[in-house]
């Protein structure tokens, strides 16, 4: 699939960060695009700075804790593009503390947030994927197979993720949908409180939003024969002191 043009893609907490970036690739390559945010201004207002004179951004108000809300943001895309062609569980959060600490809210909004939400988004994008036959792609992380002390929720929401992206990938192929997990390392976001653009020299080392929209467009252009199924991605250097 070389051409990606007036394609559709679908992506969960696309108004910033990582979700941002994919979303700004793909319009490049002139996919249409529909985001979401928890905050209707935040995505309506990323929307806007996204579209283009050659394909447009559409936001939308949906919490991926929410099955209706993810149902009704899906069946608004159909509406205003017609299909869904790609899928981008991205949306995700974090809550870090040793176990003494985490609470039973923090624990619940991790996991509802970070794997029940993309069981969510996926049932409910399920039936515009078969049909078009498109691609369904998870944003988990390498705390999904790397743990670590204080990281007992995130690390099993997103070793939880991993797992069940793998086995989705197995109960879709016969449909024709081909589906990926990427597992990024440190990327220079506003995840946990992070501010990149005051502290863009420091972490001009850690993977960028744009790498990670150019690794997507490369999956949707790839012959859809060959099935990256788990990429990990990392910054080439380490930390600089």
């Amino acid at each position: 699939m070389s051409n990606l043009k007036n394609k559709t893609a679908f992506i969960t907490g696309g108004s910033k960060g990582i979700g941002y970036g994919i979303a700004e690739a793909l319009i490049k390559e002139g996919v249409n695009v529909a985001i979401t945010s928890r905050s209707l201004q935040s995505a309506e207002d990323a929307a806007n700075e996204l579209t283009t004179d050659s394909a447009k951004a559409l936001g939308l108000k949906a919490d991926v804790r929410n099955l209706i809300d993810q149902e009704e943001a899906i069946r608004r895309t159909v509406e205003e593009f017609g299909q869904v062609d790609f899928v981008i569980a991205n949306a995700g959060l974090g809550h870090f503390g040793s176990i003494g600490e985490l609470t039973d809210r923090e624990w619940r909004e991790t996991i509802d947030t970070n794997l029940t939400g993309v069981f969510y988004t996926i049932k409910s994008s399920l039936e515009e994927l078969k049909k078009s036959k498109g691609y369904f792609i998870t944003i988990s992380s390498l705390a999904g197979t790397n743990f670590f002390a204080g990281g007992a929720a995130y690390n099993a929401s997103k070793f939880g993720l991993t797992g069940f992206t793998q086995s989705v990938m197995l109960d879709l192929r016969q449909d024709g949908i081909n589906v990926s997990t990427i597992m990024p390392g440190s990327v220079s976001t506003h995840f946990n409180g992070n501010d990149p653009e005051a502290k863009k020299d420091e972490q001009a080392w850690k993977i960028q939003i744009e790498d990670l929209g150019e690794l997507v467009v490369d999956l949707f252009k790839m012959n859809k024969r060959a099935l990256p199924s788990k990429i990990e991605i990392r910054p080439a250097q380490p930390p600089q002191k």
